[in-house]
């Protein structure tokens, strides 16, 4: 998660964050994921690596739980996505739910057919607690 001021659609996160655009404020929430495979959670996730990733163990949802210790503005959230990589496995529906706590969480972002990196610009700025990011994965044909 970042906090920015201007995010360009598509933009990559790392050089945001050196020219002062962005700041990574994810190291300050205690992140949490509905499940995972061994080798695969919440350290992969956050690493910085392309080559390594979250992957769910179990049945949908599949959920990122973000929480802050107190209040945080957040503008922008970076989510990298490789689509083209492993189709089967890349969310075709991501959705952004904040809130004060756990149970009023509501939908800030929906975000469809997602096939790369994107940096969306959170409609208003808001200040939360609580973040969670819903990965619906495509059907299978």
């Amino acid at each position: 998660m970042t906090t920015p001021n201007k995010t360009p659609p598509g933009a990559d996160p790392k050089q945001l964050e050196r020219t002062g655009t962005v700041r990574e404020i994810g190291s300050q929430a205690v992140w949490s994921l509905s499940s995972c495979k061994p080798g695969f959670g919440v350290d992969q996730l956050r690493d910085d690596n392309l080559e390594t990733y979250w992957q769910s163990d179990g049945s949908q949802p599949h959920l990122v739980n973000i929480q802050f210790r107190r209040k945080t503005t957040v503008k922008t959230l970076c989510i990298y996505a490789d689509y083209k990589s492993d189709e089967s496995y890349t969310p075709s529906k991501i959705s952004v739910r904040v809130g004060n706590n756990f149970h009023n969480l509501q939908e800030i972002r929906d975000l469809t057919g997602l096939q790369s990196s994107c940096c969306p610009e959170l409609r208003s700025h808001h200040r939360l607690n609580w973040g969670r990011i819903h990965c619906q994965a495509h059907s299978a044909t």
